[in-house]
C-alpha cells in the first residue's frame, strides 16, 4: 500500500519562529550571549540537527559549551510553547491526510526529532496519532537527517519500495535524506526556509495539493 510521508514537524504547522525563539530563551538561560536572528537562523537550517547548530555557534565563538544540555532546554522551552501557542496546520495538510486516508494510501512522520516534540506539536494542533499509519523519531534511527536511515526504516516497516511513495520535506537536509533513500520528495518550506533552494526535490509547494500527492502515489 502506497504511502505519503511527511518529513518534520514543521511540514505540519510551520513552528520556525518557535524553534528560533527556544534557541534564544536557551541560550539566555545557559548564561550564552547569543541571539541568533531570523537572516542567521535562515541561514542555519541550511543543515540539519539543532544540538549540531548549538555545537558549531561554541566553536565559532571559542568557548566550551555543553551542547547536549542547552539543547534539551531548548527543546523543553519549545514544548512548553506549544502546549499555549495557537498552532493551526499549514496550508493543504489536514486535506492531504484526509484525502490518504479515504483512498486507502498510508500516511507517516518521518522525523528525527524527539518523540515529546512530536506529542506536543500533534496534542497542539489537536491531531490524532492515529491518523499517522507510521511515526519515526530520534529513539527510531541513530543517525539524524540527511542520513537516510529515517526513511529507510520507514520503508522497511511499511514494507513499500521508494517509488510507492511520496516524501514532505521543509528543510534541505530533509529532502537530502528523502533523496538519498530513492524517494521522490516535495520541498514544502517554512517560513525560515522559503529563501533555500532544494535541488534534489522533485517539486516545490507552499501548499499541498492533497489529490496530486494521492494521485502520485495511487499511480492514477
Amino acid at each position: 500500500m502506497p504511502a505519503v510521508l511527511f518529513g518534520s514537524i514543521s511540514t505540519l504547522a510551520d513552528t520556525s519562529e518557535l524553534q528560533r525563539d527556544a534557541f534564544n530563551r536557551a541560550f539566555a538561560q545557559h548564561g550564552l550571549d547569543w541571539s541568533w536572528s531570523r537572516d542567521e537562523y535562515a541561514t542555519l537550517l541550511e543543515s540539519s540537527g539543532g544540538r549540531q547548530r548549538i555545537a558549531d555557534q561554541a566553536e565559532r565563538a571559542g568557548v566550551e559549551v555543553d551542547a547536549d544540555a542547552v539543547h534539551r532546554t531548548k527543546s523543553e522551552l519549545f514544548q512548553q510553547t506549544l502546549a499555549t501557542a495557537a498552532l493551526t496546520p499549514r496550508p493543504g495538510v489536514v486535506e492531504t491526510v484526509e484525502a490518504a486516508r479515504s483512498a486507502g494510501v498510508r500516511v507517516g512522520l518521518v522525523t528525527t526529532t524527539s518523540p515529546e516534540n512530536v506529542e506536543a506539536l500533534l496534542t497542539g494542533l489537536k491531531l490524532d496519532r492515529e491518523n499517522f499509519d507510521l511515526v519515526v523519531d530520534n529513539t527510531t534511527v541513530d543517525e539524524v537527517k540527511p542520513d537516510p536511515a529515517a526513511y529507510r526504516h520507514a520503508l522497511s516497516v511499511l514494507g513499500e519500495e521508494p517509488g510507492a511513495c511520496v516524501a514532505i520535506e521543509d528543510n534541505r537536509g530533509g529532502v537530502e535524506s528523502a533523496t538519498a533513500a530513492g524517494l521522490a520528495c516535495i520541498a514544502f518550506p517554512n517560513a525560515n526556509t522559503e529563501g533555500h533552494d532544494f535541488p534534489a526535490a522533485t517539486g516545490r509547494v507552499d501548499r499541498l495539493d492533497a489529490g496530486d500527492l494521492v494521485d502520485r502515489v495511487s499511480g492514477r
